[in-house]
């Protein structure tokens, strides 16, 4: 059964579009300066391809934003104080495997998205050194403020049966 969550509205503003850009260390004017851009094949400022990530900014409820007074899984190589997750020899661990953009059109300056997020497939795989492996594929579909689809991000995570071992 696939369940649909309605989760953020993400605006889609020029200051964000440069603030990601140089975030992620690419310097394509298309990003920012609206002279080149308009010359372009698509004739105007647009987001990096990955630039819905940032949804995550835009949602309370992100399991990865940092909440006043809590502890935080934080973005180091060890948790920052979180202790519901399984220390190293007790169970397995996640990790992002994959993910995937499907562009229906550029986002612009202007767009305002909303984010739907629903399950994708799930699968199962045998590590050499992990376990089982469980997959889960999580699927996002971003409306335009007009309601059209523009994007679909598809990211696949998965879970070992345990800590993976050193060779």
């Amino acid at each position: 059964m696939e369940v649909e969550v309605v989760s953020v509205r993400l605006p889609v503003e020029a200051s964000h579009i440069l603030m990601f850009a140089r975030a992620i260390g690419d310097p394509n004017p298309i990003y920012y300066d609206a002279p080149y851009a308009a010359t372009s094949e698509v004739g105007s400022i647009i987001a990096p391809p990955t630039f819905t990530a940032a949804a995550a900014h835009f949602d309370p409820d992100h399991a990865m934003r940092p909440k006043i007074g809590e502890p935080w899984l934080g973005s180091g190589r060890s948790p920052t104080g979180r202790v519901d997750r399984p220390q190293r020899g007790e169970g397995g661990t996640g990790l992002h495997a994959e993910q995937h953009y499907e562009y229906h059109r550029p986002l612009r300056p202007g767009d305002v998205l909303t984010e739907r997020k629903r399950e994708g497939r799930t699968w199962g795989s045998e590590g050499r050194r992990a376990g089982k492996l469980a997959f889960h594929e999580l699927i996002s579909d971003f409306y335009s403020q007009d309601g059209e689809l523009v994007l679909v991000a598809r990211a696949v995570v998965v879970r070992t049966e345990r800590p993976v071992t050193q060779d």
